[in-house]
């Protein structure tokens, strides 16, 4: 297998038909698997609960541009044609909204809540939300204070991803190296085919599901396919990142006049990172109950853009639209590499789709980078 965009991990393939689908879902299953997967829900693909394939999205495409996103539908039987909606991986391990602990008077005290957790397989994850879940890993799951919350739900969490055949108008992850093709990360990979899948574990997890399924192994006309599909959505990529590298350089532009023009268009309204797959900023608020006797204290999702994010007692370290703008992509973009040994950006394009007004984060650093004030 010699694509450069399969980040050098061995496939030994299976071919399931189209029509055998639903083996895949008995398996899982019979397994204890609770499965979820991306369905069509208010225009956009969403990940939720799957009863069997049948509710998988049959036929779907996407437009994404700047601003954009629409569904179309034709006659093709395929299943995973399209990119990404707005969710990614990021809400099945942290909450959007979770209570943390509770408190009582005497006798209960201080109790812990943890999450009650089924054993869940998610199918259809692309490369890039893999790689973004792995950046959330490195952050909730460090060694020496492990978050319980999201580790509960990490442990018993199966992904099986899917290569993309094609790439949307907002996808870069070929310039981040986090796709379109499936590299770590995951416990079963797939490629779409138009008579139906190949199929190959990863993972100890993965083994036990796929050796049931008792498959051929694939063709090479087959894993031809599978690669120049893969290729194929490299190459209609037409946004990029720069490398890691120039990066590094944005906290030398803090006082770019580009950083103006941003704040003119932003709204600070978050959506950017509501749908990241990366971002993991939140709140804790300790909610009183009205009797008095109780309260618990409830982790929800933040976002930098909110005014109240950078609030130091008195006063707010960024007050001001540009200086939001400006933290969230140095931060993303330059700080992360240091504290997470890689960019905080995994090329979903997903922050250019949902933003009411277009902006583009692969523009806003070209331009930021150009020759222009320093400081230094």
């Amino acid at each position: 297998m010699n694509s450069q965009y399969h980040s050098g991990v061995e496939r030994r393939p299976v071919f399931l038909p189209r029509s055998s689908l639903q083996a895949l879902f008995t398996v899982l299953q019979q397994a204890g698997y609770r499965i979820y997967g991306p369905t069509v829900r208010d225009g956009a693909i969403q990940i939720d609960y799957l009863e069997s394939p049948d509710a998988l999205p049959r036929g779907v495409t996407n437009d994404q541009q700047p601003g954009h996103y629409r569904l179309q539908t034709g006659d093709s039987q395929r299943l995973f044609d399209w990119n990404h909606g707005p969710q990614a991986l990021k809400p099945l391990c942290f909450a959007p909204r979770e209570v943390l602990w509770q408190e009582q008077m005497e006798p209960h005290g201080f109790q812990r809540t943890l999450p009650e957790v089924t054993p869940t397989a998610v199918i259809g994850v692309r490369a890039c939300d893999i790689a973004a879940l792995l950046i959330q890993d490195h952050h909730f799951e460090l060694e020496m204070r492990p978050d319980p919350h999201y580790q509960q739900r990490r442990e018993r969490l199966l992904l099986i991803g899917v290569d993309c055949a094609h790439s949307a108008s907002t996808c870069f992850c070929a310039s981040t190296g986090d796709g379109p093709a499936l590299g770590g990360g995951y416990d079963i990979g797939m490629a779409e085919l138009e008579e139906g899948f190949l199929i190959w574990h990863q993972s100890e997890k993965g083994e036990a599901i796929t050796r049931q399924l008792a498959l051929e192994r694939a063709d090479d006309a087959q894993l031809e396919a599978m690669l120049q599909a893969s290729d194929r959505a490299a190459k209609e990529q037409q946004r990029q990142l720069p490398g890691s590298d120039a990066l590094q350089h944005l906290y030398k532009r803090l006082e770019h006049a580009h950083w103006d023009q941003v704040a003119e268009r932003c709204l600070s309204c978050g959506n950017c990172t509501a749908v990241c797959p990366t971002c993991f900023c939140y709140q804790v608020d300790h909610e009183m109950a009205l009797t008095g006797d109780a309260a618990e204290m409830v982790r929800s999702w933040d976002s930098c853009f909110s005014p109240t994010h950078s609030d130091m007692g008195h006063f707010q370290v960024r007050s001001s639209i540009k200086h939001r703008y400006r933290q969230w992509l140095t931060h993303k973009l330059a700080g992360w590499q240091v504290q997470q040994r890689r960019i905080g950006c995994t090329g979903c394009g997903r922050c250019i789709a949902w933003c009411p007004v277009g902006i583009d984060l692969t523009q806003e650093v070209t331009a930021v980078l150009e020759e222009g004030s320093l400081d230094v």
